[in-house]
C-alpha cells in the first residue's frame, strides 16, 4: 500500500545582479503541510572559494545532493559556472538516480547566473535577476519594479523584495539570509 506523505513546501530564494554587485537572498521557512517546522533555515551559501553563490528550493535531502554534486562540477571544471551548470543538468536529467531529485538551484559568480533544473534546463536571466521557491513570483515581481523605478543596490533590491513575499506568500517567512559577492 502506498503513503501519501505531505509535502514539504519551503523557500523563496532571489537572486539580482545591478551594476557589479550580485545578492542572493533566501527566506528561512520550511512548512510541512499546513505547519512550518522551521524556521531558520539556511538555502543560500557560498561555495567555491567563496565566488560562486548558491540557493535551493525543493526537498532539502535533495537539495543538498544536488549542491555536492554541483560543487563537485565546479572542481572538475576550476570553476567555470557555466560548464559545471551544463554537466550537472547532463547528469541530473540522465542519471537514474538524480533524475527522481525534487529541486531547484540557482548559481551565480561574479559574471554568471542561471537558474538549474532537473528537466535538463540551465536558464540565465536577460534581466539580471532569477528565482526558486513558492514565492519566487511575488519576489520576481517586487524586484522588477525596485530596479525599475529605484537606485536601491543589488543586496536591497533582493532583502525588500524577498520582505514583499513574505507578507504575500503563507510558504515564505521574514527571516531572511543574504549573501553578496
Amino acid at each position: 500500500m502506498k503513503q501519501d506523505f505531505e509535502k514539504i513546501r519551503s523557500t523563496t530564494v532571489l537572486m539580482v545582479r545591478r551594476n557589479d554587485q550580485i545578492a542572493m537572498a533566501g527566506d528561512g521557512q520550511v512548512t510541512l503541510g499546513e505547519t512550518v517546522i522551521k524556521g531558520n533555515a539556511r538555502k543560500v551559501r557560498r561555495i567555491y572559494n567563496d565566488n560562486v553563490l548558491v540557493g535551493f528550493a525543493g526537498a532539502t535531502a535533495d537539495a543538498f545532493s544536488l549542491l555536492s554534486k554541483f560543487e563537485a562540477k565546479l572542481e572538475q571544471y576550476q570553476g567555470q559556472l557555466e560548464r559545471a551548470a551544463i554537466e550537472l543538468s547532463k547528469d541530473w536529467r540522465t542519471d537514474k538516480y538524480l533524475r527522481h531529485l525534487e529541486a531547484l538551484l540557482i548559481v551565480a559568480d561574479k559574471t554568471d547566473a542561471f537558474l538549474i533544473s532537473g528537466k535538463g534546463d540551465v536558464i540565465s536571466s536577460d534581466e539580471g535577476m532569477l528565482s526558486v521557491g513558492s514565492g519566487s513570483m511575488f519576489a520576481l515581481a517586487a524586484a522588477r519594479a525596485l530596479m525599475k523605478h529605484t537606485a536601491l543596490s543589488a543586496k536591497e533590491i533582493a532583502q525588500e523584495s524577498l520582505k514583499i513575499a513574505s507578507e504575500i506568500c503563507i510558504y515564505t517567512n521574514s527571516d531572511i539570509i543574504i549573501e553578496e559577492i
